[in-house]
């Protein structure tokens, strides 16, 4: 016989956690059902910063703040042509509704830093969670837990029951093989996004790109995938944060991941984090910037080039997405930017950064070969710097003297670069990489009313059936930090509470 709950939750992530603790809140019995053998998601992995406003944190540093500008300001960031296709009602509802979703999550022992600035914002909103952001999973797991939530693991969602036209349960296969379980009130997507689905990213963003990875090598658009057989609207499914440009991820666990996200240690930082100078919190964000943010395309537009392993250049390392589209077809799919000393010197200081988070911290040359050795090597040559990445010198320096050829205007660049007028001297040389392209996600997902209810095509809500996080973005378009974080807890605080109310 199949159990029954009032809520079935999709998907253990930060939009999933959200929502279950909300509903558990409210009285609902819950059930959360995650297909990976831990919980985390996209939001586990990420820096963790949510943009928000009217919060404690804003007032208390003498900041006024409303849902309108907010509103406003995250259209300054969109890209060109996109800002139009935002759906207006929906990012409104989620600017009315954040600042509230950051004081409940503070009421959990979630200690944020900030507020900091991000330029366009015309103040600070920049909410930054201590240590990092897998204290919301931990943090929101133990409330789920402690308050009689349900959770399965290894339990992949297959199908979505119905009764009559409204969506009653699901089936999920895992370890016991198929189950069903019935839900009351309503079942919710919260599978986050599909940058890992080569065939949905050739399906709506194009061939050419079906090569590139997702960040989150789990994110398969499970949910995007149900929305669809349940017959919902999608928006959006085009869209995508990328491809960028980024180093590849640290193996294993990081000093970073390995600060404690819950107890007595992460009490006590929080505590102790107003009274930290500037200098070390800059230092911490420092390293959150080698390990995920791009390096500035300013470093390229210097003179950098890119090689693969076997040191040939393969692109205009100017022209992007063309750049990463090329970059995802190399041997093993990495690259490496070559520096010599002109340019790591002069990358070594204000202005002249390789990443930034603007206004908060800046890396530069030494920051990656301090923090991030096995992605940034120096050698006194060039021999030195291809034996520690085994990259043929001699055909490395064959690339070097056609590139110099081409700067010196003897010949034309077989890439179509140009404006370049420094050559690369051989000498001391810096090599950061290994560098992919990634997708950091797809912005797709099915249409939601403010009820965060699914709709048809009709645009009716179908019966039973919600989404939140990235499975019910709506059509919005929030570009900047601290936005899908901030999406996902608001979408999932205030579904938990409606659920309740129906």
């Amino acid at each position: 016989m199949s159990e029954t709950f009032d809520v079935i939750i999709v998907g253990g992530g930060g939009s999933g956690l959200a929502t279950a603790v909300s509903a558990v809140e409210n009285g609902l019995s819950v059930l959360v059902l995650e297909k990976e053998a831990h919980l985390g998601g996209t939001t586990g992995i990420a820096v963790g910063s949510i943009s928000a406003n009217g919060t404690s944190i804003q007032k208390k540093a003498g900041i006024t703040d409303n849902p309108d500008d907010q509103d406003e300001d995250i259209g300054k960031f969109s890209p060109a042509g996109l800002e139009e296709r935002n759906n207006a009602e929906l990012r409104r509802f989620f600017t009315e509704h954040n600042g509230e979703t950051l004081e409940w999550l503070q009421s959990m022992g979630l200690v944020f830093h900030g507020p900091n600035p991000e330029p366009p914002n015309r103040v600070n909103r920049m909410h930054n969670v201590v240590p990092n952001a897998r204290a919301y999973i931990i943090t929101l797991q133990t409330r789920f837990m402690k308050l009689g939530g349900t959770i399965k693991l290894n339990a992949r969602v297959t199908e979505l029951q119905r009764d009559g036209s409204r969506i009653s349960g699901v089936v999920i296969s895992g370890e016991a093989g198929k189950q069903s379980f019935n839900a009351k009130r309503g079942v919710v997507l919260a599978g986050g996004d599909f940058s890992s689905s080569p065939e949905m990213i050739a399906k709506y963003k194009g061939e050419e790109y079906a090569s590139i990875e997702g960040i989150n090598p789990h994110a398969n658009g499970d949910g995007q995938n149900l929305a669809i057989e349940a017959g919902a609207k999608m928006v959006n499914m085009d869209v995508t944060y990328g491809p960028e440009f980024r180093f590849i991820p640290q193996e294993g666990k990081t000093f970073i991941q390995l600060i404690p996200v819950s107890g007595p240690i992460a009490w006590l930082m929080g505590k102790v984090m107003p009274l930290i100078p500037d200098k070390m919190i800059n230092a911490y964000i420092k390293r959150l910037l080698v390990s995920w943010q791009h390096p500035e395309d300013a470093l390229f537009a210097d003179g950098a080039i890119l090689i693969n392993q076997n040191g040939e250049r393969f692109c205009n390392e100017n022209e992007s997405p063309e750049r990463e589209i090329k970059l995802g077809k190399q041997p093993q799919k990495i690259s490496y930017v070559l520096m010599d000393k002109r340019l790591t010197d002069k990358y070594s200081e204000w202005p002249h950064f390789i990443s930034t988070a603007p206004q908060i911290a800046y890396a530069y040359t030494k920051d990656y070969l301090s923090i991030r050795p096995d992605i940034a090597c120096a050698g006194k040559s060039l021999d030195a710097v291809c034996d520690t990445r085994k990259i043929p010198v001699d055909t490395l320096r064959k690339t070097i003297a056609d590139y110099n050829s081409y700067v010196a205007g003897e010949n034309k660049d077989a890439f179509g670069r140009n404006g370049d007028t420094n050559p690369i001297q051989e000498g001391e040389m810096v090599l950061l990489g290994p560098a992919k392209a990634y997708f950091t996600m797809t912005e797709g997902g099915a249409l939601v009313n403010t009820s965060l209810a699914v709709l048809d095509e009709d645009e009716t809500p179908i019966p039973g059936l919600f989404a939140v996080g990235q499975n019910g973005l709506g059509g919005q378009i929030i570009w900047g930090h601290g936005l899908h974080i901030g999406w996902a807890m608001t979408s999932g605080r205030v579904l938990g509470k409606l659920l309740a109310k129906a």
